[in-house]
């Protein structure tokens, strides 16, 4: 009777580290409530950005909140340069107007929505705020036809007397560096 001869049990390969600027290692600590707060922030955030709730979106930022959707994908400083937005509390206001005014292309025609935001991770913590990375995936559709975006999100959570907060939104879309038509929808 010929027996096998055990082989050697192999090494598990480390997994290789993702190049995204959400590449941080961290975790979503069950026990944290505050980074449950957080997922439930952007989860809500989600829930009115499809139903085109913007004046309850707005709500949900702390005061001088940033709502960013940068070109370059590596950066990390917005200020100096070219975004595909880049709103300050003034800015997002006037866009979430021209989305319910009727009074502009974005309005007249704006897409329908469904969102899906999951694989969320802590990348950050201090005392009074909570970052989180998360991954987005949309799906559109406007002037009968279906689109697709998705982009890698880290979204600034702080906390205070009025509950959480958005205080800075980072949209890192996969395809940033493509041609851009007018979306009628915020990411």
């Amino acid at each position: 009777m010929a027996t096998e001869s055990p082989t050697a049990p192999t090494a598990p390969t480390a997994p290789t580290a993702p190049t995204a600027p959400t590449a941080m290692v961290a975790d979503l600590p069950l026990d944290d409530p505050r980074a449950l707060s957080a997922v439930s922030l952007i989860w809500r955030e989600a829930h009115l950005l499809d139903a085109r709730r913007y004046a309850e979106w707005d709500q949900l930022w702390a005061e001088g909140g940033e709502y960013v959707v940068p070109i370059d994908r590596d950066a990390t400083e917005f200020a100096s340069r070219l975004n595909l937005v880049y709103d300050d509390d003034r800015m997002r206001r006037m866009r979430i107007e021209r989305l319910t005014g009727g009074h502009s292309i974005s309005a007249a025609a704006a897409a329908r929505t469904v969102r899906s935001v999951s694989r969320f991770v802590v990348t950050g913590r201090a005392q009074d705020a909570i970052e989180v990375c998360s991954a987005q995936v949309l799906v559109g559709y406007k002037r009968e036809e279906t689109f697709v975006l998705a982009a890698d999100v880290t979204h600034r959570v702080v906390f205070g007397a009025d509950g959480p907060r958005i205080a800075r939104k980072i949209v890192r879309l996969v395809n940033s560096e493509d041609s851009v038509t007018a979306s009628g929808f915020l990411l």
